[in-house]
């Protein structure tokens, strides 16, 4: 906020007449900032921070990067890739809670002949020690998948 005054000051001119010349003065202004109270030991300052939504990664993105490991093994001539999922959950989404997802891609890209190198005790096999390796000579369509097969 802002206010103006007026003043006057003479001042001579050419002539050695005195003129009054009125001249504006600001003066300005500050408000004051109320701050908090600084919280008590055992008090917990409340912020509110913009809340970041985490979109995870689809069954089908980590199916298609396992495939394209698989197919650029195949291209470089070799037999066999070994993927963990751990490993690759942290490659992908580090940080990011979605194991489930990146097991249940892991074995469904499973085909006739692959195998687990750590099998976890799991039912559902979904853990972080999960590691299977993908034979990459072959990877023709006509082979079956691995849950077919067993």
């Amino acid at each position: 906020m802002s206010m103006k005054k007026k003043a006057t000051t003479e001042k001579k001119d050419e002539k050695g007449n005195s003129k009054k010349i009125k001249k504006e003065k600001v003066k300005k202004t500050t408000s004051k900032v109320k701050t908090s109270k600084p919280a008590k030991e055992h008090e917990v300052a409340e912020i509110e921070a913009p809340k970041e939504v985490v979109v995870k990664k689809s069954f089908q993105e980590y199916k298609d990067v396992i495939n394209w490991k698989k197919w650029e093994a195949h291209n470089m001539n070799w037999l066999y890739i070994e993927v963990n999922a751990k490993d690759l959950l942290t490659e992908l989404e580090a940080g990011v809670d979605n194991l489930d997802t990146c097991c249940r891609a892991v074995l469904d890209c499973m085909l006739e002949g692959d195998f687990f190198v750590v099998e976890p005790i799991q039912e559902d096999k979904v853990a972080n020690e999960l590691t299977v390796r993908y034979y990459c000579d072959n990877l023709s369509e006509s082979r079956r998948k691995y849950s077919e097969v067993n």
